[in-house]
């Protein structure tokens, strides 16, 4: 369903803050991890008009680590849960939205490490 993989201007500088502080280099990395921890939340991602026009760009098996079904099944799961229509385009962009939160919450951390990262997202 979901091709390819893009993100905002705004996000883009949180990755490249993100991957100073850590020293994690790989943007899918740090992109399913946000994706995770926005899912974690109770209730579904606001939503904005997110416009995807940076230069960061992958394809779906590459965000996902070859783990395509698990991370469709993960969005569908909650997409249901909160009443998301599973049609193409709004199951995309309600994957845009929770994509865009999780990498705000990461950035709002104040993760210096991977450590330090880790430790924030377990609790």
């Amino acid at each position: 369903m979901i091709e390819n993989v893009r993100i905002s201007e705004k996000a883009k500088i949180q990755l490249i803050t993100l991957k100073r502080r850590t020293g994690i280099q790989n943007w899918n990395v740090l992109c399913r991890w946000a994706f995770c921890l926005s899912l974690r939340e109770t209730t579904p991602p606001p939503f904005e008009n997110v416009i995807a026009d940076s230069s960061v760009e992958m394809t779906w098996r590459t965000f996902t680590g070859g783990l395509e079904n698990l991370y469709m099944a993960l969005l569908i799961s909650n997409a249901k849960k909160n009443g998301v229509s599973l049609e193409k385009v709004e199951l995309n962009n309600y994957f845009k939205l929770h994509l865009h939160r999780g990498i705000s919450y990461l950035n709002g951390s104040s993760s210096d490490s991977i450590e330090n990262l880790l430790a924030s997202l377990i609790k």
